[in-house]
């Protein structure tokens, strides 16, 4: 961490020259309760990791505590064990809508996201990667984790579990309309506005093989046809 990060208040992200914005700094926030936000409403995230000399941009779900990022990570695992200390970006975006303008370089995206830098580490000790694991399924499904089957020793042996520090992280936030309300394109008799982007759940679909009888517990019937994001 920095001399200057450790000097900013617990409410407040710690400035670097990795998150210090630098375009459209009017959608820059450096409040943690917006980065916990971000975090939050999502459950999946990019992963930008290189492998082998090669960038890759990796899918994966993680889970979040007051402090660290749990994360699924074979290929990361596979970058630590060549570089130990290499960092990585961590990406989390939601789609809030379209900005429509009068004119196209005014067009834009309404949206949220934070990127998180740092260097993760691989979770070994038995305990953590259980809760870790705990945190990210809950994270993903509250209520998941205590009504299915736990992990075998087989199964948390072969999966790779890391944790990423959430102290160094950028976050940026576009809402509203266009931007060219008042200016010389607003004679121009055209429409602008926004058309928002709504995502919600759908409708539980048994497997198949299930047997007759089996209802789907409270916890998954509470969230189906619910907006997206945690209950």
């Amino acid at each position: 961490m920095t001399e200057q990060a450790q000097h900013v208040p617990p409410d407040v992200l710690s400035p670097t020259e990795r998150t210090r914005h630098r375009r459209l700094r009017e959608q820059g926030s450096d409040r943690r309760a917006d980065l916990d936000a971000v975090l939050r409403d999502g459950f999946l995230c990019h992963l930008g990791v290189v492998v082998d000399g090669t960038p890759m941009v990796v899918p994966t779900v993680y889970g979040a505590t007051a402090d660290t990022l749990y994360f699924h990570g074979s290929v990361a695992s596979r970058s630590l064990a060549a570089s130990p200390r290499a960092a990585v970006c961590l990406t989390v975006t939601h789609v809030d809508g379209l900005v429509l303008a009068r004119s196209v370089f005014e067009h834009g995206i309404n949206y949220r996201s934070a990127m998180v830098y740092g260097v993760p580490r691989l979770v070994t000790d038995p305990e953590e990667k259980l809760a870790g694991l705990r945190c990210l399924t809950e994270h993903v499904t509250p209520g998941q984790w205590d009504y299915v089957r736990g992990p075998s020793r087989k199964e948390l042996a072969a999966t790779a579990l890391l944790a990423l520090e959430l102290t160094e992280a950028s976050v940026k936030i576009r809402t509203g309309p266009p931007d060219d309300g008042d200016g010389p394109d607003a004679a121009l008799g055209l429409w602008a506005g926004t058309l928002p982007l709504h995502q919600h759940w759908g409708a539980l679909e048994p497997d198949p093989a299930l047997p007759e009888g089996i209802e789907p517990p409270h916890h998954l019937a509470a969230r189906a046809r619910q907006p997206l994001g945690r209950p």
